[in-house]
């Protein structure tokens, strides 16, 4: 027979509903972590009852630790990032000029709750500082002719550093630097940049040349000068004494040699060769 009031039926129902609440409340447990660099956001998300909301932050590396409420974490970078915007903008002389622009920015310790609740968490770059940054950006880069922009990127950087700076004063957002990436220009200005440095190559190049040729005429120049004093002075000492001492020796020399026989005719006084000079 069934029996109403039987405590095994009554044991197994409370081990059963003991279970339940076991069940419910491991699985409502939560022990939310943030990584080194990180702020957290913790926020209480309730399964069945409560309202939830903000439960407080955590500063990384740490947890919030076990609570027996569904707790989750926003964590956000709040380190040094580098954020870059592309861009192609026309310069005053309306040629399309791309280039990238890198901003590093922080968020400010301790500020993290503001940062979830009135700048978007996560995209708060997104939301807060990319349109304002890239305007800044476009206003003083249109200042400049396409030529003028590589000598004064730092004078870009500067301005938009001082404009970035005032809009993000108040916020919990630190910037750390601006820096104006690669300008490329357009093909057509390339290849007429390549045109003038092969221009002025070659130019540099004649002029070397010609500076050659200069000297090279110099040392001619020089060479005939010592060739006509070099013949000046043979002629003012070839004299007939001294000629008629090199035909002697000349004699000499060959009555000397054992392999040939040489015959003199005598045809000046005592035989010495007669020497006329030509006028």
């Amino acid at each position: 027979m069934y029996q109403r009031n039987n405590p095994v039926v009554g044991t197994l129902a409370t081990f059963a509903v003991f279970a339940v609440v076991i069940g419910v409340s491991l699985t409502s447990c939560s022990n939310p972590r943030t990584p080194a660099g990180h702020e957290g956001y913790i926020s209480e998300n309730p399964r069945v009852f409560g309202s939830g909301g903000y439960k407080g932050t955590l500063s990384g590396p740490s947890n919030f630790g076990v609570s027996l409420w569904r707790n989750e974490a926003i964590n956000i970078d709040i380190r040094p990032n580098t954020y870059t915007e592309t861009f192609q903008i026309l310069a005053k002389d309306d040629l399309n000029i791309s280039f990238n622009f890198h901003a590093v920015i922080s968020i400010k310790q301790n500020t993290i709750k503001t940062v979830v609740e009135e700048y978007g968490a996560e995209k708060w770059f997104s939301r807060f500082v990319r349109e304002p940054f890239r305007t800044f950006v476009r206003n003083s880069v249109q200042k400049y002719n396409s030529r003028e922009l590589k000598v004064n990127r730092d004078a870009i950087s500067n301005e938009v550093t001082l404009k970035l700076n005032d809009y993000l004063a108040g916020s919990p957002f630190n910037l750390k630097s601006v820096v104006v990436g690669n300008i490329n220009y357009p093909a057509i200005v390339a290849t007429a940049v390549e045109k003038k440095l092969a221009a002025q190559q070659l130019l540099s190049e004649k002029s070397t040349q010609k500076e050659i040729a200069k000297q090279d005429a110099a040392i001619r120049v020089e060479e005939a000068k010592g060739i006509a004093e070099a013949q000046k002075i043979i002629n003012t000492t070839l004299t007939v004494n001294y000629l008629q001492h090199e035909a002697i020796n000349a004699q000499l020399e060959m009555a000397k040699s054992p392999n040939h026989t040489t015959v003199y005719i005598p045809v000046g006084t005592n035989g010495i060769p007669l020497v006329k000079g030509t006028k």
